[in-house]
């Protein structure tokens, strides 16, 4: 588009490399087991909290939503242990 007979340095080109690729943001599962597998082993081979308070709260709200990612059944059962280890550690 020209103004005052001047050619529009900003006028729209077509794409000249094509639409980017979407990215893949969901988490792989296999990272996600793997980050389980890993704070779980962490809590039952402790004999007290293992973080501070803060980090505790935190674990307890995202480990039961980290296993959203995999099988209903594997979540299930990492939840539990989960928890038994959660309570172990909260009596002692």
């Amino acid at each position: 588009m020209a103004i005052g007979g001047q050619q529009d340095l900003f006028a729209t080109q077509g794409d000249l490399f094509g639409a980017p690729e979407p990215l893949d943001t969901r988490p792989k599962p296999e990272e996600v087991r793997a980050e389980l597998h890993a704070l779980l082993a962490k809590i039952k081979s402790a004999k007290s909290w293992p973080w501070k308070p803060a980090h505790v709260a935190m674990y307890k709200t995202i480990f039961p939503q980290m296993t959203n990612w995999l099988p209903e059944d594997e979540a299930r059962q990492l939840r539990q242990e989960f928890e038994k280890e959660v309570a172990r550690l909260e009596a002692a």
